[in-house]
């Protein structure tokens, strides 16, 4: 075994080192960076040998010519988001986003743009706006979806029923094919004379193109060879379009650009379910519409759970819709159109939305849905593989019903949604993956037998990859299958391209020559010379359970890190750059760039460690690269579509890694911070003046595991414990009597009572909120109590790792809080970090303890105690917030805050107090232990470059800047020397 591993590196590392004789971008054969790639969105698990991230389209060219000389094969990638498998495969794995992802031109007067095949979709559309143009086809993974990738599946999104499929906005395309032939593909040469042999293949077959290619707009799967007959206009770059790498290798394409629509109003119509919908689709068609989307009432449901009742605008009666978008020179054209469009529907219910902020809400449901279809309505993991099949649309709604019987037969569920005015079909669906992949093939195998019936394709938009290409045969006849494998074997007879992908290249082992049916035989050699199986490299059955290890319970898991850490199917939202959107994640990829630093790609490293093939273990040297730059913001917990949450994930793997054994000592150092600050509470004035000293203050850091360039924390000189033990007498609090504390004041009987739970940080860190707070809690007509004995949350217990010790910290806070919870009283949190632990580890980490849930449910945030009807202050107060017309913010949320409870109800307490208020989304860079560690100071100030630091020096004079975050404001204090001050703390200002 040895041996045959040995000899495996040794034949990977002979690879990366001819590459590097001609890329100089990155060449590994590093098994983390292997397990980064081995798997894109869809079900399956290939290791490439090596991954390659040239620099240029020359190192492109030249890696492919080492490759042909070697005969090693080559898979080409994007953004890794392919669902249907088609961006991993064996050999090589090509990286065009990393350092390929330019627009290169834009010719406004041609309506075209020239672009590397890296470029993110969402990035053209920016370039283009401008111009008023744009695009056309919009898959919802637009943020972080490359063209290149667009184009190898033949993309199409919403509005592909007025723009077409990719290949339909496709003008030209650079490329290198397997023979190592570099030519321009385009339209208009009926002699193909860059690929001898093609006119006479076509020639030969005008027949059987013309009868079972293209016969409707999403007949995706296979080859689209109807663009090279000559009525077509002889057009070879839109044929490769959707030859999904096995064919060519893009280089760089010109694109056709689109106006920008005018006037876009949005129809919704209610239907008594999904296929009735369907039914009304073809009668719609005829008026031109720019979209035509089904939804149906369970995504919806899933989608109210998510985002919460209020945030979901209500549709019109029914339980599916159509969402339909037209458009016109003026709005009052596109009222009339979509007046038309109500009369011609038989609709229950309808709706007319003009552009504005109902309409965008309204298509906000569409785009959550996509990523919440990932799970079934009961929560549990739905798989893709028939997620993306497609009929003609006046074929839609008995297909449906067809295919829901299909499901109940089988047992399993899925929430559908999709292009219905093309008739295509997305469902991912809880086919239970865990132990083996065979009830996925008997079920795709019917699937498709279906879908044929009705005169479909196997897949509308994503391609075949992996999951569909074993099945084209049910979908294509023999005949066709032969003129498939003989065009791949013009471009690339030694199967080279993407191996195992659509079809096999004729008069090789595996081809239809060779064999009676596409998917039988066996892999042969280093190549593999068929195609793949629909239940062959399944990632999820060969990954063994991971049961709870006296840490986290993955409660939501089925008490298995190995189902939570497959949560991650690959969607790559954490890719995206959601800044401008609200999005927090993921702060230190936003920073590097680096697959390693991104959600997804930790999650597959973890997967690779409990799989133990490929990363061997926990406390592998992968896994530590992995989750280093992890900042534990949490902001994936409720970003991704999926509910990773890597910071839990990297706390449960410091567990199970430093359990009974010496830990790191910054694990002490900031892992026990509240425990110094305890202890510094006795003599703060001398500590403070000792670390004012700058050789003390680095001696300490260096000594801690801390980076020399951050300055130590000043611990209070009079912590608020003390200070309310005293009765106030500090400071004093406004309209009390010096001395006397707000609980004791008089009629405290006919006051709601609210609990001030002040964690470790507030209390000895930033007394002045706690203080603060008691002067808002005060004015609001609360009766604040303050528990006699100190409760820690043991938050940083849990950011290292150190979970037992977090245990024994909170099972102490349930002794203290819990009382106040199981009678109705709130519970206060001000440290957003510390109030998430309640919120949300408090009732994992301690499952079985119903205390736990009671505290969790009566946390609040200062925002959500004074705004919930449950819990605000009633008109017998005359209490009422004070005016902050005057107020200019930079408000930093906490990341925890954003994830666990939401910012929402901050953000409309300051607005409706007049607050003029930039709302920045994205870590600070700090993030408790991280940005103070040794190493990550500089991942830490490029995090902040992110959006804090900006804001910061672009604020105009007089701007406040708000964090209730102690991490927040210590960073932009250290960083931009900008003192910061909670939200409770300007309340009482202005009070």
């Amino acid at each position: 075994m040895r041996a045959a591993e040995s000899a495996a590196a040794q034949a990977r590392e002979a690879v990366a080192d001819a590459l590097r004789t001609v890329v100089s971008g990155e060449v590994t054969t590093g098994a983390r960076r292997r397990a980064e790639y081995s798997t894109d969105a869809s079900n399956y698990r290939v290791v490439p040998d090596v991954v390659v991230q040239p620099r240029s389209t020359d190192e492109v060219a030249g890696a492919l010519a080492v490759l042909r000389e070697l005969k090693v094969p080559v898979t080409a990638r994007g953004a890794g988001t392919s669902v249907a498998g088609n961006a991993v495969g064996p050999g090589v794995v090509v990286d065009f986003a990393q350092h390929l992802n330019e627009v290169v031109s834009i010719d406004p007067e041609a309506r075209t743009a020239v672009v590397q095949p890296g470029t993110v979709m969402s990035v053209l559309q920016k370039a283009a706006a401008p111009h008023g143009l744009r695009f056309g086809p919009d898959p919802s993974t637009q943020n972080r979806a490359t063209l290149g990738g667009m184009i190898g599946n033949n993309a199409c999104g919403p509005h592909a029923v007025a723009y077409g499929r990719t290949a339909d906005n496709v003008v030209e395309l650079d490329v290198v094919d397997g023979r190592g032939r570099r030519f321009t593909a385009g339209a208009g040469d009926p002699e193909f004379t860059a690929v001898p042999g093609l006119k006479e293949l076509v020639r030969e077959n005008l027949a059987l193109i013309r009868t079972q290619f293209g016969r409707f707009g999403r007949q995706v799967s296979g080859y689209s060879l109807e663009h090279l007959l000559p009525e077509n206009g002889s057009d070879l770059a839109k044929a490769l379009v959707g030859t999904e790498g096995t064919c060519v290798t893009v280089l760089g394409a010109t694109l056709r650009l689109v106006p920008v629509p005018e006037r876009p109003t949005l129809v919704v119509l209610g239907y008594p379910d999904m296929p009735a919908a369907a039914d009304d689709v073809p009668a719609l068609l005829g008026l031109r519409p720019l979209a035509i989307e089904g939804l149906d009432a369970r995504l919806v449901e899933v989608v109210k759970k998510a985002q919460g009742e209020t945030r979901v605008p209500p549709l019109p009666e029914g339980a599916g819709w159509l969402m339909i978008e037209v458009g016109g020179a003026t709005q009052e054209e596109a009222l009339a159109t979509a007046e038309q469009v109500v009369a011609a529907s038989t609709a229950l219910d309808s709706e007319i939305l003009p552009a504005g902020p109902a309409a965008t809400a309204m298509w906000q449901i569409r785009a959550d849905g996509a990523g919440l279809a990932g799970r079934t309505p009961a929560g549990e993991q739905a798989w893709p593989g028939w997620e993306d099949s497609a009929v003609p649309p006046e074929k839609l709604g008995p297909y449906l019903r067809d295919l829901e019987a299909l499901m109940a037969r089988y047992g399993v569920d899925g929430l559908p949604y999709g292009h219905f005015g093309d008739g295509c079909v997305h469902l991912r669906i809880d086919i239970p993956l865990e132990a083996s992949g065979s009830v996925l093939r008997t079920f795709m195998t019917e699937a498709a037998d279906l879908v044929a019936r009705y005169g479909g394709s196997l897949s509308g938009e994503h391609g075949d990859g992996r999951a569909r290409s074993e099945l084209l045969p049910v979908m294509y006849s023999p005949e066709a299958i032969a003129l498939l494998e003989r065009f791949k074997a013009l471009f690339d007879p030694e199967n080279l391209l993407n191996p195992g992908v659509v079809v096999t290249a004729a008069g090789t082992p595996g081809s239809s020559t060779a064999r009676p049916t596409a998917g039988a035989g066996a892999a042969g050699g280093r190549t593999q010379l068929r195609v793949a199986a629909v239940d062959e490299d399944l990632r999820r059955p060969s990954a063994p359970r991971t049961p709870s290890a006296g840490g986290f319970s993955f409660r939501h898991d089925h008490g298995d890190m190995t189902t939570a850490v497959h949560r991650c199917v690959g969607v790559g939202k954490c890719r995206a750059d959601t800044r401008g959107s609200g999005g927090f994640m993921c702060p230190s990829y936003l920073a590097t760039k680096d697959e390693k630093d991104v959600t997804r790609g930790r999650a597959r490293v973890l997967q690779e460690a409990v799989n133990g093939s490929l990363v061997h273990g926990f406390a592998s040297q992968e896994v530590r690269e992995s989750l280093d730059l992890c900042l534990s913001c949490k902001a994936c917990s409720s970003d991704c579509p999926a509910g990773v949450d890597m910071a839990q994930y990297k706390s449960e793997v410091l567990h199970r890694t430093y359990k009974g054994k010496i830990r790191p000592i910054d694990h002490y150092s900031l892992g026990w911070l509240p425990r110094w600050a305890r202890l510094a509470g006795g003599m703060p004035r001398l500590i403070n003046r000792v670390l004012e000293k700058p050789w003390a203050a680095k001696a300490v850091l260096w000594a801690g595991g801390m980076d020399t360039r951050r300055s130590m924390v000043r611990f209070a000189e009079v912590p608020f414990r003390t200070w309310w033990a005293r009765g106030g007498a500090t400071h004093g609090v406004p309209g009390l009597p010096l001395g006397q504390t707000p609980g004791r004041a008089g009629r405290a009987g006919e006051r709601p009572k609210v609990v001030l739970w002040t964690d470790s940080f507030s209390d000895a860190l930033s007394p002045s909120v706690p203080q603060a707070a008691v002067t808002v809690l005060t004015a609001a007509g609360y009766d604040v109590v303050v528990p006699d004995r100190q409760a820690c949350c043991g938050l940083t217990w849990i950011t290292t790792g150190q979970l037992d010790g977090a245990k024994k910290r909170l099972t102490h806070l349930l002794e203290v809080l819990a009382p106040y919870a199981v009678n109705g009283i709130p519970i206060l949190g001000l440290e957003p970090s510390c109030t998430a632990v309640l919120r949300s580890d408090l009732p994992d980490l301690l499952p079985d303890d119903p205390r736990a849930h009671a505290v969790a449910a009566a946390t609040r945030t200062v925002a959500e105690l004074l705004t919930s009807p449950e819990t605000a202050p009633g008109p017998e107060t005359g209490f009422r917030m004070p005016d902050l017309s005057d107020v200019k913010a930079v408000v930093q949320p906490h990341c925890h805050h954003h994830s666990v409870m939401g910012y929402q109800a901050d953000e409309r307490l300051l607005r409706d107090a007049g607050a003029q208020i930039e709302v920045l989304a994205g870590c600070c860079g700090l993030a408790g232990n991280f940005g103070m560690q040794k190493g990550h100071y500089e991942v830490s100030v490029a995090v902040a470059e992110n959006a804090l630091l900006p804001a910061l020096r672009g604020a105009e004079p007089g701007t406040e800047y708000l964090a209730d975050g102690f991490s927040c404001r210590t960073q932009a204090l250290q960083l931009a020397d900008v003192e910061g001050k909670a939200l409770v703390e300007l309340i009482a200002e202005r009070l």
